[in-house]
């Protein structure tokens, strides 16, 4: 965030604080587009995006094994734990209803390299529903990856969002560059 302020700071002359609202955000070890709001008015109404679920979420996700069938939905309730997220089932006190829908782009090597439409944005969402299935994220584990990647990251990114821009009209797309790993 300090990098943001300065850089809008610079680009803009702004002198004094300058406003910066952090509107989406990433896991640590999750890459991808991140989402800040020059200003209050304009955060809101992103914000207000996120809660009614018209912001589109694409993620890419290097899974272990073979994902079958290749394209569906996932719909699961989850549950906040003391240090992580648990699947539960519907009724259960403060279960929270889970949707993602997915495709796979290609299997090689006992991986699947997974496109990921994100329908409700729960913590750890992704990664709790794909480990569920038995397909946990590579690199992951807390969720149930058989080994940990030298960097400290997941095989989880953050491709696009698209929302409808706070003060113009239209539709408005930020992508992240592929990781390496695609």
């Amino acid at each position: 965030m300090d990098m943001t302020r300065e850089y809008i700071r610079k680009k803009y002359h702004k002198p004094g604080n300058v406003f910066l609202g952090l509107v989406h955000r990433l896991d640590r070890p999750v890459s991808g587009v991140v989402l800040f709001a020059r200003t209050s008015k304009a955060a809101s109404r992103i914000s207000e995006q996120l809660r009614s679920r018209t912001v589109e979420k694409t993620y890419l996700a290097l899974v272990h094994g073979e994902v079958g069938p290749p394209a569906g939905s996932i719909i699961s309730f989850l549950k906040k734990g003391e240090k992580k997220v648990h699947l539960v089932e519907e009724g259960e006190e403060e279960a929270r209803k889970a949707l993602l829908s997915y495709r796979t782009l290609r299997t090689l090597k006992g991986k699947s390299l997974l496109e990921i439409r994100l329908h409700t944005g729960r913590k750890h969402q992704i990664r709790v529903q794909l480990a569920g299935l038995g397909h946990p994220v590579e690199g992951d584990l807390k969720y149930g990856a058989p080994y940990a990647l030298s960097d400290g990251k997941i095989r989880l990114t953050a491709l696009s969002l698209t929302f409808k821009h706070p003060t113009r009209d239209e539709r408005t797309t930020i992508k992240a560059p592929a990781p390496d790993w695609v």
